[in-house]
């Protein structure tokens, strides 16, 4: 198969699994085509055609040198010295024919923070005004913004095309992944404690096996006997929302936050809200989104030998 391919399906399951909803999904795309389709030719010129077709500005094709590809090196970040140790793994044999990411480098990066307007439709769907959670991302994503701009983005897309090694990043569609799996199985196994939430995270064997490494699932507010009525899985969007939205989150009615990591000013936040917070683990998350993608591309382009590196574990679900 090629990297195009792989690339569209896992686009396709991002947006499959999208916490708005494929159609709301599918209604901006025509948008985003309808405001390219008046640009004037120059400004064609520089507009990333790949946004015709995904949403989400974290995740791109960084290098295509038009291989087949069988075998995937598979890692949650993967840098220059991972593209260097596929490139030493291939001179020992190992014949590798592409790196997947999972974290943005590159073009995915410089403008990663866009996805976040996503997270305005979440906090909205969670009974979040909508006037409410734009304003504030919109405060939040300029931050963010502002933060990543003065970065040397291309170091690991430049590596790849001197290497000529194909390589392709999917973030918020792995992110979707997990928080729509997670949200699923809360939604309908109703968890009446803290607790009963961190023996079904460690159901999963992805958790399973990083509780093994010593990064398993904790508690970062509240105990576990609390009660637990309304869950909210917080793991998609690119980034950290605003500090400011728990506490309407909590005045919407969720008790609950499971999330990836917090940040130390986010947990004072989350304390003042008087919310129970479960940290699933954020590589540990990752790899789960990862794992529910790659299912999904081997069922719709077929069958992946996937190395793993970098953080990622293969496990497969039915």
């Amino acid at each position: 198969m090629k990297l195009t391919e792989i690339y569209k399906a896992a686009v396709e399951t991002g947006i499959n699994n999208d916490p708005r909803g494929a159609a709301a999904v599918n209604a901006i795309l025509k948008e985003t085509s309808k405001k390219y389709s008046g640009l004037s030719p120059d400004r064609k010129k520089y507009y990333d055609t790949q946004k015709l077709y995904n949403p989400y500005a974290d995740s791109r094709i960084l290098h295509d040198a038009g291989n087949n590809i069988k075998t995937v090196l598979v890692g949650i970040d993967m840098e220059v010295p991972e593209l260097l140790l596929m490139d030493r793994l291939n001179e020992k044999g190992m014949k590798i024919d592409a790196v997947i990411a999972h974290h943005p480098e590159g073009c995915a990066m410089v403008n990663f923070y866009e996805v976040m307007s996503m997270q305005a439709d979440i906090f909205n769907s969670f009974g979040v005004n909508i006037a409410a959670s734009e304003a504030l991302l919109d405060k939040r994503k300029k931050e963010v913004g502002e933060r990543v701009s003065a970065g040397n983005h291309y170091r690991v897309q430049d590596a790849a095309k001197l290497l000529n090694i194909s390589m392709m990043n999917m973030h918020t569609p792995a992110d979707n992944s997990v928080v729509k799996y997670l949200q699923k199985r809360f939604d309908s196994e109703k968890p009446k404690k803290v607790s009963d939430i961190i023996d079904m995270l460690m159901e999963e064997p992805e958790y399973k096996e990083y509780a093994k490494r010593g990064n398993g699932p904790e508690i970062l507010v509240g105990n576990k006997d609390r009660s637990v009525k309304k869950v909210m899985v917080d793991m998609t969007g690119g980034t950290e929302g605003p500090k400011e939205i728990y506490e309407k989150i909590a005045a919407a009615g969720v008790d609950t936050i499971v999330g990836m990591h917090f940040s130390a000013d986010h947990k004072k936040e989350l304390e003042k809200a008087n919310l129970n917070v479960v940290i699933a683990g954020h590589i540990s998350s990752d790899v789960v989104g990862m794992n529910i993608v790659l299912d999904a591309i081997e069922k719709k382009c077929g069958k992946l030998n996937v190395v793993d590196s970098s953080g990622f574990i293969r496990f497969k679900r039915k």
